[in-house]
């Protein structure tokens, strides 16, 4: 799966870098094209030409409507709740708790003497050393042609 991710970063990467160049291509043509002499003349909208206004007609009215009254009810009153009787708890019982055992003082811990560093060498070598490797050789193959 991550190489899949690392795959598709680098096609969009390239896909990038690919656009860019056309945009510069682009870029370059339109510094090499020549100035116009004169800009367009503007542009004019035509005019909306005036319509004539409908007469609308007059909005009726129409008769209050008188509603009755609503009926009003007597709601009943709400039951009282019982008085219920307070229940008695019995007393808990009391235990003495036994007394934690006391815990042990830990050893004091050993002093560490102090380490000081080797100083630093006062140039810091930029190059890697080069060792040589001898590599041996193959035989060279047989020749197909006899001399």
């Amino acid at each position: 799966m991550a190489a899949f991710e690392h795959c598709f970063i680098l096609s969009l990467v390239i896909a990038f870098s690919l656009s860019s160049i056309n945009v510069s291509f682009g870029a370059r043509h339109l510094l090499d094209t020549p100035e116009p002499l004169a800009p367009p003349p503007a542009l004019t909208l035509p005019t909306i030409p005036s319509l004539p206004q409908p007469t609308l007609p007059a909005i009726p009215t129409f008769p209050k409507s008188t509603q009755p009254p609503l009926p009003t009810t007597q709601l009943p009153p709400l039951p009282t709740a019982p008085a219920l009787p307070k229940p008695t708890l019995p007393p808990l019982p009391s235990t003495q708790m036994p007394s934690l055992p006391t815990l042990p003082t830990l050893p004091t811990m050993p002093t560490i003497p102090k380490v000081t560093l080797p100083p630093l060498p006062a140039t810091i070598p930029t190059t890697i050393p080069s060792i040589p490797i001898t590599m041996p050789f193959f035989s060279p193959p047989p020749s197909t042609t006899s001399p």
